[in-house]
């Protein structure tokens, strides 16, 4: 093989960092015969240059400063793998791209939130700009989106975008116990961070989603427009609950183009049990899309981890040592769609709501009465046992109708004095 190597540049070598180094290495022939010329590590950037790693970087150009690997002129790709939406993350990525230096990144946060501004710069360089990695690890969904659907109108795309919530449901169903305890034995097993918030308050997932609903949609990414709902509110009652309704509990991303507009939206969804993705436990992630032309496709694996991550990086390696250059959006700029968001008052669908009300007569009557009055129609309800102190759980079950209404209806329910908590309010999905 006679093509010179592809020169890259790590910055960041934690557990991705170090996959990637490591996947280089042992598949060196593999991958130099895909790409059409060898991939070689040259230079790495990353804080404790003597911590042990399990790999050797003696032989690496090392760099203290990041945002130096931009300009070092040795090197054909930069590599970020830091993390985070600002900072040095943000610096490398515009100096590497201004400079007209190819970037493969894994930072799902970065390419959410400044995804427009990074993709201009991309584009006036003719300069790739790579993430296959930050939207559910090993999974090939960037490339199944933006290439292999290009030729289809998209009109839905989502999934379940977060392992450690996904873990976190799948052992509240399978052991009958609450989301703390759960949370906790994550955080031990390494499936959740010390400060877990980004996942189980559905920001993670978010990222994700306004990164697949630009793909799909055509038009720029915008994080703002999503809303964001967690996993917190779950209770073992509700997967109960949802268990003997047919329905299993998931946290889903979930953008839908209508005629209105487009909705994105992360929030825990009861999902009928026979559907797809409701099979999809653990750690695991899925993705799925619906065209006018394909129908529905669904891909699933693993979203996260060294081995995964690693692959989804070298495969963007791969396509730049090749010299493909695709749109980062899928079009150009001037090409993109400039449809509305829609807000999550004007959603329709079906809803549960479970509510904990005083054990005494008439107490259906009066939430039936508001319901009534907020044109919230009922298709099922559920009462099981006996009143824990005064307190007897109801799960109620709409049939279709407008968020707005439904939140004005939860909103005078809570005033009643039959009520004792607020009412916890899940969306249905049909999968």
């Amino acid at each position: 093989m006679s093509a010179s190597p592809l020169r890259i540049g790590i910055a960041g070598l934690g557990t991705v960092g170090v996959g990637v180094v490591r996947l280089l290495r042992a598949n060196a022939d593999l991958i130099a015969a895909r790409a059409g010329r060898p991939i070689g590590v040259v230079a790495v950037a990353a804080r404790a240059r003597h911590r042990e790693r399990g790999i050797d970087v003696s032989d690496l150009r090392w760099h203290d400063d990041a945002t130096e690997l931009a300009r070092d002129p040795d090197l054909d790709v930069v590599v970020e793998l830091i993390g985070g939406q600002e900072g040095a993350a943000r610096a490398l990525v515009t100096g590497a791209l201004a400079a007209g230096r190819p970037v493969v990144t894994a930072n799902k946060a970065l390419i959410a939130v400044h995804g427009a501004e990074l993709a201009a710069l991309a584009e006036r360089g003719r300069t790739p700009l790579a993430f296959e990695a930050a939207v559910a690890g090993g999974i090939p969904v960037i490339k199944a989106l933006r290439e292999g659907l290009a030729a289809d109108r998209l009109t839905r795309v989502g999934g379940i975008l977060n392992g450690t919530c996904n873990y976190i449901l799948t052992t509240m169903r399978e052991s009958g116990r609450d989301f703390g305890p759960i949370l906790a034995e994550a955080q031990a097993l390494g499936y959740a961070e010390a400060d877990p918030s980004t996942d189980i308050d559905g920001i993670d997932t978010a990222h994700k989603l306004a990164i697949l609903a630009a793909l799909a949609f055509g038009r720029p990414v915008d994080f703002a427009s999503v809303h964001v709902e967690g996993i917190r509110g779950i209770a073992a009652l509700d997967i109960a609950f949802a268990a003997e309704l047919g329905y299993r509990i998931k946290l889903l991303g979930i953008a839908r183009l209508t005629e209105a507009g487009v909705e994105a939206r992360v929030h825990p969804c009861l999902v009928p049990r026979t559907a797809p993705i409701s099979q999809v436990e653990g750690v695991f992630n899925a993705v799925f899309a619906e065209g006018d032309f394909v129908g529905r496709v669904m891909l699933e694996g693993r979203g996260a981890g060294a081995g995964p991550t690693a692959c989804a990086v070298v495969a963007d390696l791969i396509d730049i040592a090749r010299g493909t250059l695709v749109p980062v959006w899928g079009a150009n700029a001037d090409s993109l769609s400039r449809v509305v968001s829609v807000p999550m008052a004007q959603l329709s669908g079906d809803y549960y709501l479970r509510l904990h009300v005083r054990d005494r007569p008439g107490v259906i009557a009066e939430i039936a009465a508001v319901l009534r009055d907020c044109g919230v129609s009922l298709k099922s309800m559920l009462q099981h046992g006996e009143a824990a102190g005064e307190a007897v759980p109801i799960v109620l079950v709409t049939h279709t109708t407008r968020e707005s209404a439904l939140r004005a209806a939860i909103s005078s329910i809570a005033a009643l004095d039959v009520v004792l908590r607020v009412p916890t309010m899940i969306r249905i999905e049909a999968g």
